[in-house]
Protein backbone atom coordinates (compact mmCIF):
# COMPACT_ATOMS: atom_id res chain seq x y z
CA UNK A 1 0.00 0.00 0.00
CA UNK A 2 2.75 2.69 1.10
CA UNK A 3 4.65 1.71 -2.26
CA UNK A 4 1.37 2.51 -4.60
CA UNK A 5 1.23 5.95 -2.56
CA UNK A 6 4.82 6.62 -2.61
CA UNK A 7 4.11 5.85 -6.32
CA UNK A 8 1.29 8.05 -6.60
CA UNK A 9 2.94 10.89 -5.40
CA UNK A 10 5.94 10.28 -8.14
CA UNK A 11 4.08 10.93 -10.50
CA UNK A 12 1.54 13.75 -9.57
CA UNK A 13 4.45 15.81 -8.18
CA UNK A 14 5.79 16.53 -11.70
CA UNK A 15 1.77 17.19 -13.13
CA UNK A 16 1.43 19.44 -10.26
CA UNK A 17 4.86 21.48 -10.86
CA UNK A 18 3.95 21.32 -14.61
CA UNK A 19 -0.13 22.93 -13.51
CA UNK A 20 1.90 25.29 -10.75
CA UNK A 21 3.92 26.38 -14.44
CA UNK A 22 1.62 27.28 -16.98
CA UNK A 23 -0.80 28.74 -14.20
CA UNK A 24 1.78 31.33 -13.61
CA UNK A 25 2.93 32.04 -17.33
CA UNK A 26 -1.41 32.09 -17.67
CA UNK A 27 -1.35 34.64 -15.07
CA UNK A 28 1.79 36.88 -15.73
CA UNK A 29 0.86 37.19 -19.60
CA UNK A 30 -2.50 38.15 -18.34
CA UNK A 31 -1.23 40.54 -16.10
CA UNK A 32 0.99 42.04 -18.53
CA UNK A 33 -1.39 42.55 -21.59
CA UNK A 34 -4.53 43.04 -19.57
CA UNK A 35 -4.49 43.52 -16.23
CA UNK A 36 -1.90 46.25 -15.88
CA UNK A 37 -2.73 47.92 -19.12
CA UNK A 38 -6.02 48.41 -17.20
CA UNK A 39 -5.12 49.40 -14.24
CA UNK A 40 -2.92 52.01 -15.28
CA UNK A 41 -5.47 53.23 -17.91
CA UNK A 42 -8.02 54.01 -15.10
CA UNK A 43 -5.20 55.60 -12.93
CA UNK A 44 -4.79 58.10 -15.34
CA UNK A 45 -8.32 58.73 -16.72
CA UNK A 46 -9.02 59.58 -12.53
CA UNK A 47 -6.65 62.49 -12.94
CA UNK A 48 -8.08 63.46 -16.59
CA UNK A 49 -5.22 62.44 -18.91
CA UNK A 50 -7.40 60.50 -22.03
CA UNK A 51 -6.33 59.47 -25.04
CA UNK A 52 -7.44 57.34 -28.57
CA UNK A 53 -9.54 54.13 -27.69
CA UNK A 54 -6.44 50.85 -28.05
CA UNK A 55 -7.97 47.73 -30.06
CA UNK A 56 -7.34 44.50 -27.87
CA UNK A 57 -3.44 43.18 -28.15
CA UNK A 58 -2.54 45.88 -31.14
CA UNK A 59 -3.80 49.28 -29.08
CA UNK A 60 -3.77 52.20 -31.78
CA UNK A 61 -0.58 50.98 -33.41
CA UNK A 62 -2.70 50.61 -36.72
CA UNK A 63 -3.83 54.06 -36.57
CA UNK A 64 -0.26 55.62 -35.92
CA UNK A 65 1.00 53.68 -39.27
CA UNK A 66 -1.52 54.80 -41.03
CA UNK A 67 -1.66 58.58 -40.31
CA UNK A 68 2.32 58.35 -40.55
CA UNK A 69 2.26 56.53 -44.30
CA UNK A 70 0.05 58.54 -45.19
CA UNK A 71 2.05 62.18 -44.21
CA UNK A 72 5.14 60.95 -45.71
CA UNK A 73 3.60 59.33 -48.94
CA UNK A 74 4.04 62.55 -50.85
CA UNK A 75 7.81 65.04 -51.02
CA UNK A 76 7.23 68.58 -49.22
CA UNK A 77 6.98 70.77 -51.80
CA UNK A 78 9.69 73.02 -50.74
CA UNK A 79 12.68 72.90 -47.92
CA UNK A 80 9.68 73.93 -45.28
CA UNK A 81 10.96 72.80 -41.96
CA UNK A 82 7.95 72.65 -40.35
CA UNK A 83 8.10 68.68 -40.16
CA UNK A 84 6.42 67.44 -37.28
CA UNK A 85 2.80 67.08 -38.91
CA UNK A 86 4.65 65.01 -41.54
CA UNK A 87 6.79 63.04 -38.85
CA UNK A 88 4.04 62.73 -35.78
CA UNK A 89 0.76 63.16 -37.31
CA UNK A 90 -0.58 61.18 -34.01
CA UNK A 91 1.07 63.82 -32.04
CA UNK A 92 -0.40 66.70 -34.05
CA UNK A 93 -3.91 65.04 -34.04
CA UNK A 94 -4.44 63.49 -30.88
CA UNK A 95 -2.97 66.57 -28.97
CA UNK A 96 -5.81 68.63 -30.58
CA UNK A 97 -8.79 66.42 -29.18
CA UNK A 98 -6.98 65.30 -25.77
CA UNK A 99 -5.28 67.90 -24.99
CA UNK A 100 -1.28 67.93 -24.44
CA UNK A 101 -1.15 65.13 -21.91
CA UNK A 102 -2.61 62.13 -23.66
CA UNK A 103 -2.32 58.33 -23.73
CA UNK A 104 -1.70 56.28 -26.98
CA UNK A 105 -0.92 52.08 -26.60
CA UNK A 106 1.71 50.54 -28.64
CA UNK A 107 0.43 46.89 -28.61
CA UNK A 108 -0.43 46.59 -25.16
CA UNK A 109 2.19 48.92 -23.33
CA UNK A 110 0.53 52.45 -22.03
CA UNK A 111 2.57 55.72 -23.60
CA UNK A 112 2.04 58.91 -22.50
CA UNK A 113 2.91 62.02 -24.37
CA UNK A 114 4.56 64.64 -22.54
CA UNK A 115 5.31 67.83 -23.81
CA UNK A 116 5.72 70.00 -20.37
CA UNK A 117 8.93 70.92 -19.94
CA UNK A 118 9.14 71.63 -16.23
CA UNK A 119 7.94 68.12 -15.98
CA UNK A 120 10.09 66.28 -18.45
CA UNK A 121 13.17 67.92 -16.54
CA UNK A 122 11.95 66.91 -13.07
CA UNK A 123 11.28 63.30 -14.88
CA UNK A 124 15.17 63.02 -16.42
CA UNK A 125 16.59 64.79 -13.25
CA UNK A 126 14.84 63.78 -10.36
CA UNK A 127 13.33 60.10 -11.71
CA UNK A 128 16.83 58.90 -13.55
CA UNK A 129 17.20 55.81 -11.82
CA UNK A 130 13.84 55.20 -11.23
CA UNK A 131 12.50 55.29 -14.67
CA UNK A 132 14.54 54.03 -17.71
CA UNK A 133 13.94 51.92 -21.57
CA UNK A 134 10.91 49.13 -21.39
CA UNK A 135 10.50 46.06 -22.25
CA UNK A 136 9.30 46.66 -25.62
CA UNK A 137 12.24 48.79 -26.43
CA UNK A 138 14.70 46.52 -25.30
CA UNK A 139 13.23 43.48 -27.49
CA UNK A 140 13.08 45.74 -30.58
CA UNK A 141 16.78 46.52 -30.30
CA UNK A 142 18.20 43.22 -28.37
CA UNK A 143 19.55 42.04 -31.70
CA UNK A 144 20.95 45.14 -33.03
CA UNK A 145 23.06 46.60 -29.50
CA UNK A 146 21.67 44.63 -27.25
CA UNK A 147 21.92 46.38 -23.64
CA UNK A 148 24.44 48.20 -24.05
CA UNK A 149 24.45 51.92 -22.32
CA UNK A 150 22.09 53.37 -24.17
CA UNK A 151 19.36 50.39 -23.39
CA UNK A 152 20.74 49.71 -19.96
CA UNK A 153 18.61 50.26 -16.35
CA UNK A 154 19.67 50.58 -13.09
CA UNK A 155 22.70 49.23 -11.91
CA UNK A 156 23.56 48.16 -14.68
CA UNK A 157 23.36 51.71 -16.27
CA UNK A 158 25.05 53.21 -13.74
CA UNK A 159 28.24 50.36 -13.62
CA UNK A 160 28.36 51.28 -17.92
CA UNK A 161 28.15 54.58 -17.49
CA UNK A 162 30.97 54.41 -15.24
CA UNK A 163 33.56 52.31 -17.04
CA UNK A 164 32.90 54.11 -20.85
CA UNK A 165 32.86 57.95 -19.42
CA UNK A 166 36.48 57.80 -19.21
CA UNK A 167 36.59 57.11 -22.85
CA UNK A 168 34.72 61.21 -23.30
CA UNK A 169 36.53 63.26 -20.76
CA UNK A 170 38.59 66.07 -22.34
CA UNK A 171 41.82 65.02 -22.78
CA UNK A 172 40.84 61.57 -24.34
CA UNK A 173 39.08 63.68 -26.62
CA UNK A 174 42.23 66.20 -27.26
CA UNK A 175 43.71 62.40 -28.57
CA UNK A 176 40.61 62.26 -30.87
CA UNK A 177 40.45 65.18 -33.17
CA UNK A 178 44.11 63.97 -35.07
CA UNK A 179 41.93 61.18 -36.02
CA UNK A 180 39.08 63.36 -36.84
CA UNK A 181 41.56 65.90 -39.42
CA UNK A 182 43.30 63.19 -40.78
CA UNK A 183 40.02 60.76 -41.95
CA UNK A 184 38.65 64.23 -43.13
CA UNK A 185 41.73 65.04 -45.20
CA UNK A 186 41.52 62.07 -46.89
CA UNK A 187 37.70 62.38 -47.82
CA UNK A 188 38.29 65.81 -49.19
CA UNK A 189 40.97 64.58 -51.04
CA UNK A 190 38.54 62.06 -52.73
CA UNK A 191 35.76 64.78 -52.88
CA UNK A 192 38.54 66.92 -55.12
CA UNK A 193 40.02 64.69 -57.29
CA UNK A 194 36.15 63.67 -58.33
CA UNK A 195 35.34 67.28 -59.15
CA UNK A 196 38.40 67.72 -61.61
CA UNK A 197 37.29 65.18 -63.03
CA UNK A 198 34.09 67.05 -63.88
CA UNK A 199 31.75 66.05 -60.91
CA UNK A 200 29.56 68.46 -59.39
CA UNK A 201 26.51 66.82 -57.41
CA UNK A 202 27.54 64.57 -54.28
CA UNK A 203 25.06 62.88 -52.05
CA UNK A 204 26.73 64.42 -48.88
CA UNK A 205 24.82 61.78 -46.56
CA UNK A 206 26.72 58.93 -48.07
CA UNK A 207 29.86 60.37 -47.74
CA UNK A 208 28.91 61.63 -44.07
CA UNK A 209 28.03 58.45 -43.10
CA UNK A 210 31.41 56.54 -44.49
CA UNK A 211 33.81 59.83 -42.84
CA UNK A 212 32.00 59.68 -39.37
CA UNK A 213 32.06 55.71 -39.80
CA UNK A 214 35.62 55.39 -40.69
CA UNK A 215 35.84 57.89 -37.62
CA UNK A 216 34.50 55.66 -35.22
CA UNK A 217 36.35 52.77 -36.66
CA UNK A 218 39.83 54.16 -35.71
CA UNK A 219 38.90 55.66 -32.27
CA UNK A 220 37.19 52.31 -31.22
CA UNK A 221 39.26 50.07 -32.72
CA UNK A 222 42.31 51.29 -33.78
CA UNK A 223 44.08 48.81 -35.86
CA UNK A 224 41.37 46.51 -36.64
CA UNK A 225 39.84 49.46 -38.56
CA UNK A 226 38.74 47.36 -41.81
CA UNK A 227 36.63 44.98 -39.30
CA UNK A 228 35.59 48.08 -38.00
CA UNK A 229 34.09 49.24 -41.51
CA UNK A 230 32.27 45.90 -41.98
CA UNK A 231 30.70 46.17 -39.01
CA UNK A 232 29.61 49.75 -39.77
CA UNK A 233 28.02 48.03 -43.18
CA UNK A 234 26.01 45.12 -41.15
CA UNK A 235 25.16 47.40 -38.37
CA UNK A 236 23.38 49.60 -40.78
CA UNK A 237 21.66 46.62 -42.11
CA UNK A 238 20.29 45.70 -38.49
CA UNK A 239 19.43 49.05 -37.82
CA UNK A 240 16.77 49.27 -41.16
CA UNK A 241 15.47 45.37 -39.68
CA UNK A 242 14.98 46.66 -36.18
CA UNK A 243 13.43 50.10 -37.43
CA UNK A 244 10.81 47.75 -39.32
CA UNK A 245 10.15 45.38 -36.23
CA UNK A 246 9.48 48.69 -33.92
CA UNK A 247 6.04 49.21 -36.20
CA UNK A 248 4.87 45.96 -36.02
CA UNK A 249 3.18 44.17 -32.20
CA UNK A 250 5.62 42.17 -30.56
CA UNK A 251 3.70 38.92 -29.50
CA UNK A 252 5.52 36.58 -27.11
CA UNK A 253 7.64 34.28 -27.98
CA UNK A 254 7.39 35.98 -31.81
CA UNK A 255 10.91 35.84 -31.40
CA UNK A 256 11.51 32.14 -31.44
CA UNK A 257 9.28 31.93 -34.76
CA UNK A 258 11.82 30.45 -38.05
CA UNK A 259 10.85 33.21 -39.71
CA UNK A 260 12.75 35.14 -42.52
CA UNK A 261 13.00 37.93 -40.59
CA UNK A 262 14.00 36.12 -37.56
CA UNK A 263 16.60 34.03 -39.15
CA UNK A 264 17.84 37.12 -41.05
CA UNK A 265 18.47 38.77 -38.13
CA UNK A 266 19.54 36.45 -36.25
CA UNK A 267 22.20 35.72 -38.70
CA UNK A 268 23.31 39.97 -38.81
CA UNK A 269 24.13 39.81 -35.27
CA UNK A 270 25.80 36.64 -35.47
CA UNK A 271 28.07 37.99 -37.67
CA UNK A 272 28.90 41.37 -36.28
CA UNK A 273 29.45 39.50 -33.38
CA UNK A 274 32.22 37.15 -34.58
CA UNK A 275 34.17 39.84 -36.22
CA UNK A 276 33.60 41.67 -32.58
CA UNK A 277 35.55 38.87 -30.73
CA UNK A 278 38.09 38.39 -33.67
CA UNK A 279 39.13 42.11 -32.80
CA UNK A 280 38.59 41.32 -28.93
CA UNK A 281 40.68 37.96 -29.07
CA UNK A 282 43.64 39.09 -30.68
CA UNK A 283 44.11 41.80 -28.00
CA UNK A 284 43.71 39.45 -25.69
CA UNK A 285 46.14 36.63 -27.52
CA UNK A 286 48.51 39.68 -27.00
CA UNK A 287 48.24 40.41 -23.61
CA UNK A 288 48.09 36.63 -22.62
CA UNK A 289 51.82 36.27 -24.03
CA UNK A 290 52.82 38.80 -23.26
CA UNK A 291 53.77 40.56 -26.53
CA UNK A 292 51.86 43.85 -24.53
CA UNK A 293 50.69 45.17 -21.29
CA UNK A 294 47.69 46.37 -21.82
CA UNK A 295 44.37 46.06 -24.41
CA UNK A 296 44.92 48.85 -26.29
CA UNK A 297 43.86 53.24 -25.43
CA UNK A 298 41.19 52.84 -28.15
CA UNK A 299 37.30 52.79 -26.63
CA UNK A 300 37.88 48.96 -26.58
CA UNK A 301 40.78 48.49 -25.11
CA UNK A 302 39.78 50.60 -22.16
CA UNK A 303 36.49 48.68 -22.04
CA UNK A 304 38.63 45.12 -22.10
CA UNK A 305 40.90 47.08 -19.41
CA UNK A 306 38.14 47.72 -17.39
CA UNK A 307 36.79 44.02 -17.24
CA UNK A 308 39.70 42.95 -15.68
CA UNK A 309 40.04 45.86 -13.32
CA UNK A 310 36.31 45.51 -12.01
CA UNK A 311 35.28 41.72 -12.52
CA UNK A 312 32.74 41.09 -10.21
CA UNK A 313 32.36 44.84 -8.58
CA UNK A 314 29.55 44.98 -7.24
CA UNK A 315 27.75 42.36 -8.66
CA UNK A 316 28.31 44.01 -11.77
CA UNK A 317 30.20 41.64 -14.27
CA UNK A 318 31.43 43.42 -17.31
CA UNK A 319 31.10 40.35 -19.78
CA UNK A 320 32.31 39.83 -23.37
CA UNK A 321 28.86 39.98 -24.19
CA UNK A 322 28.21 43.05 -22.72
CA UNK A 323 31.44 44.23 -24.31
CA UNK A 324 30.41 43.48 -27.78
CA UNK A 325 27.03 45.24 -27.02
CA UNK A 326 28.85 48.44 -25.53
CA UNK A 327 30.95 48.55 -29.29
CA UNK A 328 27.78 47.89 -31.11
CA UNK A 329 25.91 50.68 -29.05
CA UNK A 330 28.89 53.44 -29.83
CA UNK A 331 29.60 52.18 -33.35
CA UNK A 332 26.23 52.87 -34.01
CA UNK A 333 25.87 56.52 -31.69
CA UNK A 334 29.11 57.59 -32.42
CA UNK A 335 28.77 57.67 -36.37
CA UNK A 336 24.80 57.93 -36.92
CA UNK A 337 24.15 60.87 -34.89
CA UNK A 338 27.27 63.10 -36.30
CA UNK A 339 26.36 61.41 -39.67
CA UNK A 340 22.41 63.28 -39.75
CA UNK A 341 23.92 66.13 -38.19
CA UNK A 342 26.18 66.77 -41.03
CA UNK A 343 24.25 66.26 -43.42
CA UNK A 344 21.06 68.34 -42.11
CA UNK A 345 23.94 70.95 -41.66
CA UNK A 346 25.21 70.89 -45.13
CA UNK A 347 21.88 70.94 -46.57
CA UNK A 348 20.58 74.02 -44.23
CA UNK A 349 23.89 76.06 -45.05
CA UNK A 350 23.71 75.13 -49.58
CA UNK A 351 20.29 76.44 -48.70
CA UNK A 352 21.32 79.60 -47.41
CA UNK A 353 24.33 80.88 -48.75
CA UNK A 354 24.45 84.30 -46.50
CA UNK A 355 25.19 82.16 -43.29
CA UNK A 356 27.26 80.07 -44.88
CA UNK A 357 29.44 82.58 -46.11
CA UNK A 358 29.04 84.14 -42.24
CA UNK A 359 30.84 80.86 -41.21
CA UNK A 360 33.33 80.26 -43.79
CA UNK A 361 34.31 83.47 -42.69
CA UNK A 362 34.74 83.07 -39.25
CA UNK A 363 36.66 79.93 -40.24
CA UNK A 364 39.62 81.71 -42.02
CA UNK A 365 39.83 84.11 -38.89
CA UNK A 366 40.63 81.60 -36.60
CA UNK A 367 41.78 79.11 -38.42
CA UNK A 368 44.04 80.74 -40.62
CA UNK A 369 43.85 78.43 -43.40
CA UNK A 370 45.14 76.21 -41.83
CA UNK A 371 42.89 72.58 -40.29
CA UNK A 372 41.12 73.21 -36.95
CA UNK A 373 42.57 72.49 -33.32
CA UNK A 374 40.73 71.28 -30.66
CA UNK A 375 41.81 74.76 -29.39
CA UNK A 376 39.95 76.44 -32.12
CA UNK A 377 36.56 74.97 -31.79
CA UNK A 378 35.66 77.12 -29.12
CA UNK A 379 36.22 80.11 -31.02
CA UNK A 380 33.99 79.46 -33.84
CA UNK A 381 30.77 80.92 -32.21
CA UNK A 382 28.85 81.13 -35.31
CA UNK A 383 29.28 77.32 -36.64
CA UNK A 384 28.31 76.54 -32.97
CA UNK A 385 24.99 78.51 -33.95
CA UNK A 386 24.79 76.98 -36.74
CA UNK A 387 24.76 73.20 -35.47
CA UNK A 388 22.65 74.22 -32.41
CA UNK A 389 19.95 75.48 -34.87
CA UNK A 390 20.38 72.46 -36.88
CA UNK A 391 19.73 70.22 -33.94
CA UNK A 392 17.20 72.34 -32.83
CA UNK A 393 15.20 71.94 -36.43
CA UNK A 394 15.90 68.28 -37.25
CA UNK A 395 17.30 66.55 -33.91
CA UNK A 396 18.38 62.91 -34.56
CA UNK A 397 15.67 61.49 -32.38
CA UNK A 398 12.48 62.42 -32.97
CA UNK A 399 10.88 61.46 -29.14
CA UNK A 400 12.96 60.28 -25.98
CA UNK A 401 11.23 57.91 -23.82
CA UNK A 402 11.32 56.72 -20.43
CA UNK A 403 9.25 54.36 -18.40
CA UNK A 404 8.14 54.18 -15.12
CA UNK A 405 9.60 51.25 -12.92
CA UNK A 406 7.97 52.55 -9.67
CA UNK A 407 5.11 54.75 -9.09
CA UNK A 408 6.91 58.60 -9.73
CA UNK A 409 4.77 61.73 -8.28
CA UNK A 410 5.44 64.31 -11.39
CA UNK A 411 4.26 67.66 -10.75
CA UNK A 412 0.66 67.01 -10.23
CA UNK A 413 0.41 63.92 -11.47
CA UNK A 414 0.99 60.18 -10.25
CA UNK A 415 2.84 57.86 -13.13
CA UNK A 416 1.53 54.60 -12.07
CA UNK A 417 4.48 52.16 -12.62
CA UNK A 418 4.42 50.36 -16.07
CA UNK A 419 3.69 53.65 -17.49
CA UNK A 420 5.82 54.50 -20.63
CA UNK A 421 6.71 58.62 -20.80
CA UNK A 422 7.28 59.65 -24.18
CA UNK A 423 8.60 63.04 -25.02
CA UNK A 424 8.07 64.21 -28.24
CA UNK A 425 11.95 66.00 -28.74
CA UNK A 426 10.76 67.24 -32.27
CA UNK A 427 7.74 68.96 -31.17
CA UNK A 428 9.14 70.45 -28.43
CA UNK A 429 11.97 72.55 -30.77
CA UNK A 430 8.96 73.18 -33.40
CA UNK A 431 6.73 74.67 -30.59
CA UNK A 432 5.92 78.34 -31.66
CA UNK A 433 5.02 78.94 -27.84
CA UNK A 434 8.61 78.41 -26.83
CA UNK A 435 10.36 79.40 -29.90
CA UNK A 436 8.30 81.81 -31.55
CA UNK A 437 6.38 82.95 -34.42
CA UNK A 438 9.69 82.05 -36.63
CA UNK A 439 10.16 78.83 -34.87
CA UNK A 440 10.26 76.76 -38.69
CA UNK A 441 12.78 79.04 -40.28
CA UNK A 442 16.54 78.65 -40.50
CA UNK A 443 17.75 81.30 -37.74
CA UNK A 444 21.00 80.61 -35.81
CA UNK A 445 20.89 83.42 -34.33
CA UNK A 446 18.53 82.45 -31.91
CA UNK A 447 21.27 80.75 -29.84
CA UNK A 448 23.77 83.58 -29.95
CA UNK A 449 23.28 84.50 -25.97
CA UNK A 450 25.33 81.71 -23.93
CA UNK A 451 22.44 81.71 -21.48
CA UNK A 452 19.45 81.57 -23.90
CA UNK A 453 16.04 81.88 -22.73
CA UNK A 454 15.04 78.49 -24.50
CA UNK A 455 17.79 76.42 -23.47
CA UNK A 456 15.56 74.66 -20.82
CA UNK A 457 13.82 73.65 -24.02
CA UNK A 458 16.49 72.39 -26.19
CA UNK A 459 17.19 68.71 -25.70
CA UNK A 460 18.88 67.00 -28.56
CA UNK A 461 21.09 65.28 -26.47
CA UNK A 462 18.63 64.52 -23.75
CA UNK A 463 19.22 65.68 -20.20
CA UNK A 464 20.14 64.87 -16.61
CA UNK A 465 22.18 61.71 -15.41
CA UNK A 466 21.30 59.76 -18.39
CA UNK A 467 22.47 62.32 -21.07
CA UNK A 468 24.45 61.38 -23.71
CA UNK A 469 27.69 60.17 -22.78
CA UNK A 470 29.22 61.09 -26.15
CA UNK A 471 27.84 64.51 -26.89
CA UNK A 472 31.25 66.23 -26.48
CA UNK A 473 32.68 63.87 -29.04
CA UNK A 474 30.14 64.34 -31.64
CA UNK A 475 29.59 67.73 -31.57
CA UNK A 476 33.91 68.21 -31.46
CA UNK A 477 34.04 65.87 -34.19
CA UNK A 478 30.74 68.33 -36.44
CA UNK A 479 33.35 71.18 -36.20
CA UNK A 480 36.14 69.93 -37.07
CA UNK A 481 34.54 68.22 -40.29
CA UNK A 482 32.14 71.28 -40.97
CA UNK A 483 35.66 73.53 -40.68
CA UNK A 484 37.49 71.87 -43.11
CA UNK A 485 34.68 71.13 -45.88
CA UNK A 486 33.58 74.69 -45.50
CA UNK A 487 37.17 75.85 -46.12
CA UNK A 488 37.64 74.01 -49.36
CA UNK A 489 33.83 74.24 -50.58
CA UNK A 490 31.19 76.13 -51.27
CA UNK A 491 27.86 74.30 -51.05
CA UNK A 492 24.98 74.64 -53.53
CA UNK A 493 21.53 72.74 -52.94
CA UNK A 494 20.91 70.94 -56.38
CA UNK A 495 17.85 71.09 -58.30
CA UNK A 496 17.63 67.50 -57.48
CA UNK A 497 16.91 67.35 -54.27
CA UNK A 498 13.71 66.28 -52.80
CA UNK A 499 13.25 67.17 -49.13
CA UNK A 500 11.31 64.17 -47.69
CA UNK A 501 12.37 63.91 -44.04
CA UNK A 502 11.56 60.38 -42.66
CA UNK A 503 11.54 58.44 -39.13
CA UNK A 504 14.15 55.39 -39.56
CA UNK A 505 15.01 55.13 -35.71
CA UNK A 506 16.31 58.45 -36.51
CA UNK A 507 15.54 61.57 -38.36
CA UNK A 508 16.71 60.88 -41.83
CA UNK A 509 16.46 62.53 -45.58
CA UNK A 510 14.33 59.79 -47.31
CA UNK A 511 16.39 60.77 -50.83
CA UNK A 512 19.77 61.72 -49.29
CA UNK A 513 20.84 65.13 -49.88
CA UNK A 514 22.21 66.26 -52.98
CA UNK A 515 24.44 69.29 -52.86
CA UNK A 516 26.70 70.74 -55.73
CA UNK A 517 30.73 71.44 -54.26
CA UNK A 518 32.10 74.40 -56.03
CA UNK A 519 36.35 74.50 -55.18
CA UNK A 520 37.58 77.39 -53.52
CA UNK A 521 39.92 79.20 -54.64
CA UNK A 522 43.37 79.40 -52.48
Amino acid sequence: MKLIMSMGVVLWAPLLVFLYLVLKIAYETLTCYLLTPIRIKNIMARQGVHGPKPRFLIGNLIDVASLVSKSTSFDMPSIDHDIVPRLLPHLVLWSKIYGKRFIYWNGTEPRMCLTETDLIKELLVKHSTSSGKSWLQQQGCKHFIGRGLLMANGDDWHHQRHIVAPAFMRDKLKSYAGYMVECTKEMIRSMEKEVAMGREEFEIGDYMAQLTADIISRTEFDSSYEKGKQIFHLLTVLQQLCAQASRHLCLPGSRFLPSKYNREIKSLKMEVERLLMEIIQSRTDCVEIGRSSSYGNDLLGMLLNEMQKKRGENGFSLNLQVIMDECKTFFFAGHETTALLLTWTIMLLASNPSWQDKVREEVRLVCNGGSPSVEHLSKLSLLNMVINESLRLYPPASVLPRMAFEDIKLGDLLIPKGLSIWIPVLAIHHSEDIWGKDVNEFNPNRFASRSFSQARHFMPFAAGPRNCVGQSFALMEAKIILAMLISKFKFIISDSYRHAPVIVLTIKPKYGVQVCLKPLEE
